[in-house]
């Protein structure tokens, strides 16, 4: 207390913090205009809102999703029977290119097998 008696002007620098730190009081809650406060039934009928929002969400990606599938399905099917046509045209090329189908081919086309084969020498040697 000696120091506030020797200095007044301290003294009424704290009279006006005071005032002042009594004027800025802080609040934890905002007011709400006129004292209202939310109902049991807003919030609930808040939740419902969102719980039912979140159900129809739920509702569209598992439709979907299903759709999905089911084209999924579908395609998978087109290419099993396309890998199997692909196997059948390959078995018959293999089939149709054996020697004794070509033989047979040739003979049908008018050709005759070589009986005196000739070769020629493109080395360059004489």
């Amino acid at each position: 207390m000696a120091i506030f008696e020797l200095a007044p002007a301290l003294k009424n620098s704290r009279k006006i913090v005071r005032a002042q730190t009594n004027k800025a009081v802080l609040k934890l809650v905002p007011d709400l205009g006129k004292g209202e406060v939310a109902g049991d039934k807003t919030f609930v009928v808040f939740l419902a809102t969102i719980f039912t929002a979140g159900l129809l969400a739920l509702l569209v990606v598992n439709t979907a999703l299903a759709q999905d599938a089911f084209v999924l399905q579908e395609l998978k099917k087109q290419a099993q029977l396309l890998t199997d046509e692909r196997e059948a045209i390959l078995h018959q090329v293999a089939v149709e290119s054996s020697p004794d189908k070509l033989a047979e081919s040739a003979s049908r086309l008018g050709m005759i097998a070589s009986t005196n084969p000739r070769f020629l020498d493109i080395s360059g040697g004489n």
